[in-house]
């Protein structure tokens, strides 16, 4: 197995990390996947992931929970004020309707920045909503039908991260590279504060050129790299090794650049020896985009994987 000497290219975002409960495992499940739906920061709202799942003791209030984060592109004034807004949203539209749940502050610095969720979350309670002192922290208690009111942490952590870190697995046919890439998921939901957006991608992006065929689309498919191109374009194009018949991506998000480096190593050492996988490279932009490059070289490899 072989690692291509590149770097992937990762962006500044605005993250917070929560904690979500509930009393058993379908309506935690139902509540998390709907706050975390729908990577779609390109269409300019909010991406989501799981960090991991929780036992109930592990969470604040001994329920079944979860760990997930929420995040938007930039960190300007016009992200933050998007970023609450896309916040408000998904736990309005995700948790808050999912019997029993409830949403802690988890993010684990100290941060000067925070979100009063009263506005965006509490005055769904139609101006019959409550502070409430539990598991010393402040809720704001939420008044609603199902006859269990629904909790949330009247302050919320948001702070600067980093987004879009990612693998390339150079796999010999679709089932290793289905195989492969789920390996890699398993090995990124053991590692705190970094969550991964897409799960096992199937469908890497180019960035939106200035003689795009369709604009409007927004990122395409990354066509040089597609296998089943082959032959159908240019072979000065078409940038699929031999042997090569599945390229999954998988990509990943930290609440900073040590956490995402961290993934990174660790899944790369998981994966590395596993039948199907020819070689791991990463997606960049030409270092046009992104601030950050991390190069698979300085990951601190225990293996020399190059060439």
């Amino acid at each position: 197995m072989e690692i291509v000497d590149t770097y992937c290219e990762a962006f500044e975002g605005l993250v917070v990390q929560l904690m979500v409960t509930a009393q058993d495992a379908e309506f935690l499940t139902r509540a998390v996947n709907a706050f975390t739906a729908l990577p779609s920061t390109v269409f300019g709202d909010a991406e989501g992931g799981i960090v991991r799942w929780l036992s109930d003791k592990e969470t604040i209030d001994k329920r079944l929970g979860a760990i997930v984060q929420l995040w938007v592109t930039g960190t300007g004034k016009k992200a933050t004020t998007k970023f609450y807004e896309q916040l408000g949203r998904r736990v309005r539209q995700g948790i808050l309707v999912v019997p029993t749940t409830a949403v802690f502050d988890y993010y684990p610095e100290t941060s000067k920045t925070k979100f009063n969720m009263m506005e965006n979350i509490g005055h769904c309670g139609d101006g019959y909503e409550w502070i409430v002192e539990k598991f010393n922290r402040k809720l704001i208690n939420v008044p609603i039908m199902m006859g269990y009111d629904f909790l949330i942490e009247e302050e919320i952590t948001y702070a600067q991260g980093v987004m879009g870190g990612n693998l390339w697995l150079f796999c010999d046919s679709v089932e290793s590279g289905i195989k492969v890439g789920r390996e890699g998921v398993k090995i990124l939901a053991e590692i705190d504060n970094v969550c991964t957006t897409f799960d096992v991608c199937s469908a890497g992006s180019k960035p939106v050129f200035p003689d795009a065929k369709y604009p409007e689309i927004g990122p395409s498919t990354n066509h040089p790299y597609c296998p089943t191109l082959k032959g159908r374009t240019s072979p000065d194009e078409f940038k699929v090794p031999e042997g090569v018949s599945s390229i999954p991506e998988l990509v990943f998000n930290g609440l900073n650049i040590s956490d995402v480096k961290v993934a990174m190593q660790k899944t790369i050492e998981g994966i590395s020896d596993m039948s199907g996988l020819l070689k791991i490279s990463a997606g960049n932009y030409g270092g046009k985009l992104g601030k950050y490059k991390i190069y698979l070289r300085e990951l601190g490899l225990k293996r020399s994987y190059f060439k």
